[in-house]
């Protein structure tokens, strides 16, 4: 079956709105955009909707208790697959089985714990679990993720599975019942209202996995292979492992970025989780020992607004006398002339990499508040889809009328003072950060540098 796609262009030379929301969805957004993922049901969708569910067939039923009490967990996983369908789901007691006798086994080979990963993604994609039906829980995730489960072959898989339900039962929520998403699995397991200890949990597994990364703690090694290395992390052995892949915690670290995205969300107001999470988060990113494995942490996170409220908290700390302003470009123009750095240095010979980490998280600091301005991410997740959909404008912000004159200002002065500091010409790598800085100041502000300098956008 062909399928035409046509770009519809419009006057103001936007392309046609659900065009553009598929196309999100196929590249996999963030949460924040999940509400976009199913515009139009297709047919297969309708037709299925339209059946009645039932479980499994006894008969058929009986095969699969077969092979698990002669403990042939190979042809457990076969049957499923053939047996369930759209029509047909498993009993909840075998769908435990699944999880906790082979997925989290720790005897067996990794096409059998590939197979049973690829069975509960067919069951969740066919019958999504709900706050009710869920077969995972806190205390068997904690079990998985600390030292208990740290040799479980199948850790990465089933930290992949419960967070697809997480994604799963939110968009559904969101979709069907949007003033209901206190129902959610994600509500009941990350909420900061209710459960602030399991957020926290997230982060002190996520530093865990940051800080053990292999590939991180070489301050000369090349990341492009480790970035590499992330693509081809499904690949498998055909021998059981300690860890499933060669990156097992850039995998960790991606799928607890995701828990810790969807955990600023749940909650009726994001900015006030955000700032509870990245409270929880300031004492562990001190923590952090070396500056690769902190550029890892930062780089992917999937919030903006968390990512925004963690460097706040840390230039904050950082300044002698913390400012009033809030997050705003004036602040971070003030945080360029009185921060400096509360993180680990690697060696006492190379200061001026401390400043080129301080310059670099401002960077990340504008880049990430431009996508929060831009994508309404203070807003709720209920509010944002018609925020974004009827093209409301953000609204100015205080603080982020400045000119290119105070940009020039304050960007000269940092050289000075970096200069003074170090007591030597810039480098250049620390020299091209600068200007880089400079510029996004400028893109913030919407500034034309080549305009009359004192003129107020």
């Amino acid at each position: 079956m062909s399928v035409q796609v046509r770009a519809q262009t419009f006057p103001d030379g936007l392309f046609g709105r659900p065009c553009l929301h598929r196309m999100k969805y196929f590249l996999r957004p963030p949460v924040h955009h999940l509400f976009f993922q199913t515009l139009v049901p297709d047919k297969d969708s309708r037709e299925c909707k339209a059946q009645k569910l039932e479980p499994i067939p006894h008969r058929r039923l009986r095969m699969v208790t077969n092979t698990i009490e002669e403990n042939f967990p190979l042809g457990t996983v076969q049957f499923l697959m053939d047996f369930v369908s759209p029509q047909h789901y498993p009993p909840r007691e075998i769908v435990a089985h699944i999880i906790q006798k082979i997925l989290l086994s720790d005897s067996e080979t990794v096409d059998v714990l590939k197979d049973a990963y690829m069975l509960l993604m067919k069951i969740q994609q066919l019958h999504p679990a709900n706050s009710k039906t869920v077969e995972w829980d806190w205390k068997l995730l904690t079990y998985v993720m600390e030292e208990e489960g740290q040799t479980l072959p199948g850790r990465v898989l089933f930290l992949r599975y419960v967070v697809q339900t997480l994604e799963d039962d939110f968009q559904h929520t969101l979709r069907r019942q949007r003033h209901h998403l206190q129902q959610s699995i994600a509500n009941t397991v990350l909420s900061c209202d209710k459960q602030p200890h399991n957020v926290r949990d997230v982060i002190k597994w996520l530093v865990k996995a940051v800080t053990e990364d292999g590939s991180t703690s070489n301050p000369s090694g090349n990341q492009t292979s480790s970035r590499r290395g992330l693509l081809k992390a499904s690949s498998g052995h055909p021998a059981p492992e300690p860890n499933l892949t060669k990156n097992t915690n850039q995998l960790i670290v991606c799928q607890l970025q995701r828990m810790l995205s969807i955990a600023v969300e749940v909650d009726r107001t994001p900015t006030c989780s955000s700032n509870k999470i990245a409270e929880m988060m300031f004492g562990f990113v001190l923590d952090i020992p070396q500056r690769s494995q902190r550029e890892m942490f930062f780089t992917t996170m999937e919030s903006h607004l968390l990512r925004c409220k963690v460097l706040e908290i840390i230039f904050l700390h950082s300044c002698e006398t913390p400012t009033r302003l809030p997050l705003c470009l004036a602040q971070a123009l003030y945080f360029l002339n009185n921060s400096t750095s509360l993180l680990k240095c690697q060696s006492d010979k190379t200061q001026w990499q401390t400043w080129d980490e301080l310059v670099e998280h401002l960077q990340f600091l504008l880049s990430s508040y431009q996508h929060v301005l831009g994508e309404h991410l203070r807003s709720s997740v209920i509010d944002r889809k018609d925020l974004i959909i009827k093209r409301i404008k953000p609204k100015p912000q205080q603080g982020d009328d400045i000119t290119v004159m105070d940009v020039e200002k304050h960007i000269e002065a940092f050289r000075n003072r970096l200069i003074q500091t170090l007591g030597e010409p810039l480098v250049p790598q620390l020299q091209n950060k600068v200007h880089l800085l400079k510029l996004l100041l400028f893109y913030a502000a919407d500034l034309n540098p080549d305009a009359e300098p004192a003129s107020k956008h």
